[in-house]
């Protein structure tokens, strides 16, 4: 049964205390309570990103080894994460960034690409969390990617020449043109930042909806716990309901993976190449 006064919703949320399945009555998980470090509140969702981003170097490491040894891959892991890598620089990197000089913008998106899955993927264990359902974690990736953007910028075109580009050729009266182009200085500034706030929250938003859904699922079988009849007919269908939605899950979690790293690649081509 699930902690916290039995409400199933409390599995989206961030809690002080991890919570480790366990098989033996009358209680069904083992919870840890975390500590605090100089100040600082330990929480699952921490310690979830720290998972994520062991995943990546344990994972990545030897396969990225194991590749630069050998000319041609052997094995279906390796050749799946291949595939993944070459797909990032083939079909996301390079289109959106422009050329071969994409490549030195690799290392982040695919970072970026696995820490965002790896963190979409482990909500799906039990007594795992998905901290890409929270908009502190997806802000943050997003200040990464801004921060990215601004330097790309800057080390392409130089910091007066980055300001400057953003702001598109002007074609009118030179009286109205300081004002003009202030007013258009302003926008795309503006606009700068809205995108990263829209990166941070459509991953947010498409993480945190699908686990509530399953969630809320799930509390059919607790509303109905009383009554033997209506819970014969309600867990059954509550089950199936979750194991297709979890399958969509698993889609969605490589979907909004592929799409941050999309978005930044995209926004850095912009930023490399102005109007």
């Amino acid at each position: 049964m699930p902690g916290h006064g039995a409400n199933p919703l409390e599995h989206v949320l961030d809690h002080q205390e991890l919570e480790i399945p366990w098989v033996t009555p009358p209680r069904f998980e083992l919870k840890i309570h975390l500590p605090q470090v100089f100040g600082l509140q330990i929480t699952r969702f921490m310690v979830m990103e720290l998972v994520a981003a062991v995943l990546v170097i344990v994972v990545m490491v030897p396969v990225v080894q194991h590749i630069s040894r050998n000319y041609v891959s052997r094995g279906r892991f390796a050749n799946m994460i291949e595939a993944m890598l070459l797909f990032i620089r083939d079909d996301v990197a390079r289109p959106a960034i422009g050329g071969h000089a994409a490549d030195r913008f690799l290392p982040y998106l695919w970072t970026v690409f696995f820490f965002v899955l790896f963190n979409n993927l482990l909500g799906m264990f039990p007594g795992g969390a998905s901290p890409t359902g929270n908009i502190n974690v997806t802000a943050v990736l997003a200040l990464m990617t801004l921060a990215t953007v601004l330097m790309a910028g800057v080390k392409e075109l130089g910091f007066v020449g980055y300001w400057v580009g953003i702001v598109p050729h002007l074609d009118v009266p030179r009286l109205l043109k300081p004002f003009l182009w202030g007013l258009m200085f302003f926008i795309e500034v503006a606009g700068l930042l809205i995108r990263h706030i829209v990166l941070a929250v459509r991953l947010f938003a498409n993480m945190f909806a699908g686990h509530v859904v399953l969630a809320v699922i799930l509390g059919f079988i607790l509303m109905a716990y009383n009554n033997l009849w209506v819970l014969g007919l309600v867990a059954p269908a509550s089950i199936v309901g979750v194991i297709c939605l979890s399958l969509l899950e698993l889609f969605v979690a490589f979907l909004q993976a592929y799409i941050f790293t999309f978005l930044s690649a995209l926004f850095i081509g912009m930023a490399v190449h102005p109007h």
